[in-house]
This record gives C-alpha cells, sequence and structure tokens, in this order.
C-alpha cells in the first residue's frame, strides 16, 4: 500500500469503515497530465529519514487504526499485530541495569534446569516485550511498567479444589522456595531469547493445592486493572487476558511459575509478579500478572485462540513445520543475534515432552 492509500485506509478507520487500497485508489482525485518538471538536486544524507524512524511512522499509522477502527475491525486487525516488531530494532527506554550480584534479598538455588547458550543480556530482556496491557510496541511495556504495583499481590485458588482459598506471593515462597532455571523463549512471532527465570515449579504448586479427580485442565487469569494496566482501556484484545493448560501439562516438571529474572523480582514488564513459563510453547502462553489459577473439567478459554483460532491454537506448541498464516516458523532470530537460526520442535524440548501429544495431529492441534 502507498502512502496515499495508507493514509486514506487510517482516514477511514476515523470515520468507521476501512477502504480496501483498491477502493482507496478509485477516490483519489484525478490529475491531468502535467510537463515533466525538472528534478530537484538529490537531497543531503543527513535530509533523509532513517529506515527505522520511516518504520516506526508506519507502525504508528497501523496501530492509530486499530484503536479507533470498530470492535470487529479491531478483532481482526490486532491478528495481524503479532507480526510487528519482528524485524524492526526496538525503540529503547532508558537502559535499565542488570541487578547487582547479591543485591537480591532472595535465596535462589541453581536448578538442573540449565542450557549451554548464552542468556539473552538483561536489557533486551527487559525492553523488548510483548504485553499489551501496557502498550502495544515492544518498547511500551518497560515505559508503561511504572503503573504496575507488584505488592500486595494475592492469588485466587478456585473450580475444581479441595479447598478454594487465597494465597499471597510471600506464603507461595514459603512453601516452595525458588530457583533458577534457565529457558528457552520462542515468540510466536519467529524471536527469541535465553533466560534465566526464577520461581518454582507449577507441578508442586497444583500438588499442594489438590484438585478434584474431575479436574482435566488449569485456567489462568490475568489481573484486570486499567489504572494499573493502561491499555486495558483498549478494546485490542478482551480483557482480561486469560490461558489455559491441560492437566497433564501443567504437572510436567519444565512448566515453571516466575517470580523473576536475573536473580532479582520480576520487572511489571516481564509479567511482575507471577507468570506462567512453558518453555515448548510459543511466548503468547506465558500468561503475566496472574491474579486467579482454576482448575476446571473442560478447556478453558485463552485469549489469542479466542481472538483468531484459525491462527493461534489453544496448544500453541512451537512446531517448525507448522507456519503462520503470514510467515514461517522454520527458523528465528535470535535477539542480540543478525542471523537466524533453524527452529527447534518444542523449542528443543521435544525428548521431555512430546510423549504429552503422542496420538495428536499437530498440524491441526496446533
Amino acid at each position: 500500500m502507498d502512502e496515499t492509500a495508507e493514509w486514506l485506509h487510517f482516514r477511514a478507520a476515523i470515520d468507521g469503515k476501512i477502504i480496501e487500497p483498491t477502493a482507496a485508489a478509485a477516490v483519489a482525485p484525478s490529475r491531468s497530465p502535467t510537463p515533466m518538471p525538472k528534478l530537484p538536486p538529490e537531497p543531503k544524507s543527513s535530509e533523509i529519514t532513517p529506515p527505522a524512524l520511516h518504520a516506526r511512522r508506519r507502525e504508528f499509522l497501523r496501530t492509530g487504526a486499530l484503536y479507533v477502527a470498530s470492535s470487529a475491525g479491531v478483532a481482526v486487525g490486532l491478528s495481524q499485530l503479532s507480526g510487528l516488531g519482528s524485524a524492526d530494532p526496538p525503540r529503547r527506554p532508558p537502559p535499565m541495569a542488570p541487578p547487582a550480584p547479591g543485591a537480591a534479598a532472595w535465596k535462589v538455588e541453581r536448578s538442573r534446569f540449565q542450557l549451554d547458550e548464552p542468556p539473552t543480556p538483561y536489557e533486551d530482556v527487559t525492553t523488548y516485550n510483548n504485553y499489551y496491557e501496557l502498550g502495544l510496541s515492544k518498547s511500551a511495556p518497560a515505559e508503561q511498567a511504572f503503573h504496575l504495583a507488584p505488592r500486595p499481590w494475592t492469588l485466587r485458588v478456585t473450580g475444581l479444589v479441595a479447598t478454594p482459598r487465597t494465597v499471597d506471593i510471600d506464603t507461595l515462597i514459603r512453601w516452595f522456595g525458588l530457583e533458577e532455571r534457565v529457558y528457552r523463549m520462542r515468540c510466536v512471532e519467529a524471536w527469541s531469547m535465553v533466560i534465566p527465570w526464577v520461581g518454582f515449579s507449577l507441578a508442586a504448586l497444583i500438588g499442594r493445592l489438590a484438585p478434584l479427580s474431575s479436574a482435566r485442565y488449569v485456567a489462568f487469569t490475568t489481573l484486570f486493572d486499567p489504572e494499573q494496566l493502561p491499555n486495558q482501556n483498549s478494546r485490542v484484545l478482551r480483557w482480561p487476558y486469560v490461558e489455559g493448560l491441560r492437566l497433564d501439562e501443567a504437572t510436567h516438571p519444565l512448566a515453571f511459575m516466575a517470580l523473576g529474572l536475573y536473580g532479582a523480582p520480576l520487572p511489571g514488564q516481564n509479567g511482575a509478579p507471577l507468570r506462567l513459563v512453558v518453555p515448548w510453547k510459543y511466548g503468547f502462553k506465558g500468561i503475566k500478572s496472574i491474579v486467579e489459577l482454576a482448575f476446571t473439567e473442560h478447556e478453558p478459554p485463552s485469549t489469542w485462540n479466542r481472538a483468531a483460532p484459525d491462527e493461534y491454537g489453544f496448544y500453541a506448541n512451537v512446531n517448525p513445520k507448522v507456519d503462520h498464516p503470514r510467515w514461517s516458523q522454520a527458523s528465528e532470530r535470535r535477539i542480540g543475534e543478525l542471523t537466524r537460526r533453524p527452529t527447534l520442535p518444542f523449542n528443543g524440548y521435544a525428548a521431555e515432552v512430546a510423549h504429552l501429544y503422542r496420538d495428536m495431529d499437530l498440524s491441526r492441534s496446533f
């Protein structure tokens, strides 16, 4: 789409209707032929708009249209947002210093879950994020995270469980202690990181909560509070964000509840104070700022599957053979690297988790 058609598309969104590029061209005013003017001298290099700035302008036009379009248009348009920024360098907020050695008050044990790969730098992990409740660009979560207050914080336990209860974060830490696990994280947008998480086993939590025998799934819910998560005032998704796992997935040893990274508490942009980490699945399964855990008999809704079920499956297992409708999943870009690398089945955790899906067609149950 050229710039004129793009602007008309944006104006049409403001008026509550979308004009496709062909229609946009039709309504453009016709011009009579004019003599070819004399070409001006080439602009100085200092006057040329940098490519990154031009890309950000286009992202602004697309994002602006999303905000003012009808709710139906928003649902369709937002499913396309997951591709934004996957190739663009992020516009950095002020750098965040990594935690100093010994600065955290936590006692963290090193677990057996480690990788022989260098971790992604702390600044990248904390400034290149998807957290749409805090904004749509990669930099917006870090810029807006000051709104989120991670203390006090409680987790409601509901549904098919022997004893429904509410548990605060410090009680969870006393129950399980804290361990560090270094996992790969693969975003559905085809970029990836290696992150040293701090937290505890989800299986241990589920064992302590004692779900009933009729429970088959675990459902998670994010905080709904537009004062703390300002972009919940928008309609880009249905709030609050929800996610779910099958019970056998949730009790797998790799499933993890993270309260920190790099030995210190989670920053707001990374899902403070409590988030899910399921390293063999795409990153959007890693629901952030969790306030409720519910045991259910039937498959619970998940936000992206609900918004675009033909693009984002409930299972969301990393599968290089199943492409997204608009891009390949066969390779990925590790943040901090210039070249792409092949994507591994189940994000490199096939030996541990493939048996969970032995009788499933993963091209259909994606």
